[in-house]
């Protein structure tokens, strides 16, 4: 496609928008960017509080295309793997990969966003902040932003809905052309903490791992961040049996309920009591459309076209793969109707196998990484890699240190989850294993990879 003819409107400068700027800016491309907060370099970050980012290859693959992985990594704090804490036993690290060239990384939503923008500007992409999107005219193809009292209208040739769970630009495109929309709220929800640093400055536990408190229905995490403090998330039910948001309200409820339930805890949350009573209970749900693109004239990525929940830390990751696959499919393809439409064609199967594997996620990390028949699955997962390297590849591996595409490693997980399960099953430990019967069912099930 002959970009010198061609501009793109980018509606939402937060990550995904911010690299998808970068990346068509790049291709000589005219980009411009419209964001209804104000500038993040000049007013700090408004997203407000946010459970913390894990980078995975997938989207260091698209950072290192967009030139921005070397400024994003001089502020990630690595993560090898699961620092679990059960309520007895002792605590310790799961790995998620065989060695430190297998981790993710942690890394502050605010401070990536504000590296993306600058590098989108360097391109040459234009910003507009504090300007929220009121309305298109896809007939004469103009869209309106409003903000700061200062309405704008502006010609588009296509526009992309980078802009979030709430897209505006969704529910535009809504009153034009019926997009299947549906929600599936999760009947759990979140409510952030935090760990400050320890008084000499460092980090109050281990670094470089995310931190997992399992308790079956409900469970918190701890993410580092690069100032040695440390994000907690706390996960349960929003109503119901105890506990959930509902019977734990108060500072006295929170205090006493932590002393029960993650009683290691308390001496690292010194403001527990504050900020459980200060930080509102947030809620979460998968996006799901039957359509991302209104022919030529608008296209969604992102969480705009496919919300998931964060429990296997591939929100952003998805976003920015799908950055890269449309940059792609809008330099392959003669017509904008073309390329939206072989970008959804593309993305949609992969996005709706990891919005599955995410909730598949959260059970396995509230309820079963304490268990002892999943820890003995993990254990001949990882024995199984060594004996058919490229053929077994663990769940974890094929998601996070890999791109295929995660429908593919939707269906290999599904398929070596039996053969792990029917391989431990009455099994005590990896010394009485069929070795033999397991090297034939991975032959004959599983295509190298």
């Amino acid at each position: 496609m002959n970009a010198d003819a061609r501009g793109i409107t980018i509606v939402g400068g937060g990550l995904a928008g911010a690299l998808l700027a970068i990346l068509l800016a790049q291709r000589g491309w005219s980009v411009d960017v419209y964001e209804r907060r104000g500038d993040p370099r000049v007013h700090g970050y408004a997203g407000g509080r946010s459970i913390n980012l894990a980078l995975a290859e997938r989207g260091l693959h698209a950072l290192r295309q967009a030139g921005a992985d070397g400024a994003v990594m001089a502020q990630a704090v690595m993560m090898r793997g699961r620092y679990v804490h059960p309520l007895q036993g002792e605590p310790g690290l799961q790995r998620y990969g065989r060695d430190d060239s297998e981790v993710i990384w942690s890394i502050n939503r605010g401070e990536l966003n504000i590296v993306l923008l600058d590098i989108a500007e360097s391109h040459g992409a234009r910003l507009h902040f504090e300007h929220g999107l009121a309305s298109v005219d896809f007939v004469d193809k103009v869209a309106v932003f409003k903000g700061d009292g200062h309405e704008t209208r502006k010609p588009f040739q296509a526009l992309v809905g980078a802009d979030g769970a709430g897209s505006s630009l969704r529910g535009e495109i809504a009153r034009v052309l019926p997009l299947g929309e549906r929600t599936e709220w999760l009947d759990h929800g979140y409510k952030e903490l935090e760990i400050p640093p320890a008084n000499d400055g460092g980090f109050r536990i281990e670094a470089n791992a995310l931190h997992i408190w399992p308790r079956g229905h409900y469970m918190c995490i701890a993410l580092p961040n690069d100032e040695c403090t440390f994000t907690v998330t706390l996960f349960m039910p929003h109503a119901g049996e105890h506990p959930s948001f509902e019977t734990v309200r108060t500072a006295d409820e929170a205090q006493a309920f932590f002393m029960h339930d993650f009683p290691d805890t308390l001496p690292l949350i010194p403001d527990l009591r504050d900020d459980y009573e200060a930080n509102p209970v947030g809620t979460l749900g998968t996006l799901y459309l039957d359509r991302w693109h209104l022919d030529g004239r608008a296209v969604l990525i992102g969480d705009a076209a496919h919300a998931m929940v964060p429990f296997h830390g591939q929100g952003m990751n998805c976003a920015f793969e799908d950055c890269v696959a449309l940059a792609d499919h809008l330099d392959a393809n003669a017509s904008l109707s073309d390329a939206f439409a072989a970008f959804e064609a593309q993305r949609k199967p992969d996005a709706e196998a990891i919005q599955q594997m995410a909730l598949e996620n959260y059970i396995e990390m509230r309820d079963k990484v304490d268990d002892a028949a999943f820890l003995l699955q993990r254990q001949l997962e990882l024995a199984l890699q060594e004996r058919h390297p490229g053929r077994f590849v663990p769940h974890y591996a094929m998601v996070s240190f890999m791109r295929i595409p995660y429908s593919v490693a939707l269906h290999r997980s599904e398929v070596q989850r039996v053969i792990l399960e029917d391989a431990t099953r009455d099994v005590a430990s990896l010394d009485t294993v069929d070795w033999d019967v397991l090297d034939a069912a991975i032959l004959a099930r599983l295509d190298p990879l």
